[in-house]
């Protein structure tokens, strides 16, 4: 019985090796038939499209490039563009806009008698620009002065000043810039019943009121704007 697996066993290899090498006989190695010219003619296509590979790549690192520069310049830009408004909304550049021109005079009454008003009081001026500020004022300025968020009006030696600068001449303008023509027109109708206004006549002053504008300048601020209790931060440190 061992004899007979084991007879059984070998047969099978034998019969399997016979097979494969039957196989290999039947299959012959391809050989590359082209001439040489056809040989040389697929090694130039490789090279052209390794060189087409080149100019991919030195277009991606073209493009790469650009786009860093122009990132950059888009970081500058948008610096820039921010200092630009921080400037707009200090009042250190002039600024141009919808709005309206408040003109403050002698009243009706003391130009008849020839008397001359010299100043207008402080405590006038401020209510006044609460009110303003109240009701949508953007940006104001008082005779060529702009208003920022630091100016202070005062008696000084029995003279009005707006950040140094007196207040002398009358009559003088009031220009107050909004946000847009409908918000001038809605303020011209708010002035017209206005409590602040009727307080000049208090002191033989009158206000006129102009007509809404679509395009009205404000001056920048003259003066340099003094900080103070800042420091700039050190690297690392305090």
């Amino acid at each position: 019985m061992g004899n007979k697996v084991s007879f059984t066993l070998i047969t099978l290899i034998i019969g399997f090796m016979v097979a494969v090498q039957f196989q290999t006989v039947q299959e012959p190695v391809i050989r590359d038939t082209r001439d040489i010219w056809e040989l040389r003619e697929a090694i130039q296509n490789e090279r052209d499209s390794a060189s087409n590979l080149l100019e991919e790549l030195q277009s991606i690192d073209e493009k790469l490039d650009k786009y860093k520069t122009e990132r950059q310049t888009s970081q500058e830009q948008a610096l820039r563009d921010t200092l630009d408004e921080l400037k707009q909304e200090a009042g250190l550049v002039e600024k141009t806009g919808p709005g309206l021109v408040l003109t403050v005079e002698p009243s009706l009454e003391e130009v008849l008698l020839g008397a001359k008003i010299k100043s207008v009081s402080p405590e006038l001026l401020e209510r006044l620009i609460n009110e303003l500020n109240q009701y949508g004022a953007q940006d104001i300025s008082i005779d060529g002065h702009r208003l920022i968020n630091t100016s202070v009006i005062r008696d000084i030696n029995g003279e009005t000043k707006i950040d140094g600068y007196p207040i002398n001449t009358i009559p003088f303008e009031i220009r107050i810039l909004t946000k847009n023509l409908k918000d001038a027109q809605d303020l011209h109708n708010r002035m017209q019943v206005s409590r602040a206004i009727e307080d000049f006549f208090i002191d033989n002053l009158s206000v006129n009121i102009g007509s809404p504008m679509e395009s009205l300048t404000v001056p920048a601020y003259g003066d340099t704007i003094r900080i103070r209790y800042m420091e700039p931060v050190t690297e690392g440190g305090n």
